[in-house]
């Protein structure tokens, strides 16, 4: 994506996380900038190599994560009426949203998927998400019935004031298949009635299978 991808894409983060009113935020806060950089650290071991991007050009349908207890149907959205990403709303805070203007799971480049922390009454689908660490597996179920297999590389807390774009959606390296997953962090502000922050995972293809 571009550098006016970006943009729209910021403005849309920032919109997403204003609708959540009553729920209690209460939750472990996820302040600061922070960076998990390789699995090392966390397993003593090092991250799998990173596949090659797979051919062809098929959307996904699902996402699961084991080690979160994540697992929920993926959908197309685009953009909305103001030009921002058009995030399931809030009645579906089990579902996960693919951005179909950008790269799919598994080819080349940077798929983004976003989530809801939460609704108006309960965690949604990346409540947890915060939590992933180097090492995490994703796995997204693909529309030809393929499984791309990644592995989280960085988990990332960016504030909003300040925020980096190509650092949330930008490729960490060239030429291969990356995952982002994205949700809210940060501080619940109630008086602007959205979070400080967000929560950006990084992970890049390193299996498939059918």
């Amino acid at each position: 994506m571009n550098a006016t991808a970006w943009v729209v894409l910021l403005f849309a983060l920032w919109l997403w996380g204003k609708d959540v009113t009553e729920f209690d935020h209460r939750r472990p806060a996820l302040g600061g900038t922070t960076s998990a950089e390789r699995g090392d650290a966390d397993t003593g071991q090092p991250l799998p190599d990173a596949l090659a991007p797979l051919p062809g050009d098929t959307p996904p349908v699902g996402v699961r994560v084991d080690a979160l207890g994540i697992r929920a149907e993926v959908v197309e959205r685009g953009l909305d009426a103001d030009g921002a990403v058009d995030a399931p709303p809030l009645s579906q805070g089990q579902t996960v949203g693919w951005y179909g203007g950008g790269a799919t799971p598994g080819a080349a480049g940077v798929a983004l998927l976003v989530g809801h922390v939460d609704t108006e009454t309960e965690p949604a689908v990346f409540y947890n998400l915060s939590s992933a660490r180097p090492g995490t597996v994703v796995e997204v179920a693909r529309e030809d019935g393929s499984v791309a297999e990644f592995t989280v590389e960085t988990v990332e807390v960016l504030q909003r004031e300040g925020f980096d774009p190509d650092r949330a959606y930008g490729p960490r390296r060239e030429g291969r298949a990356e995952l982002r997953l994205i949700t809210c962090g940060g501080q619940f502000d109630r008086e602007r009635r959205g979070y400080t922050a967000n929560v950006v995972v990084s992970a890049y293809l390193t299996g498939t299978r059918v």
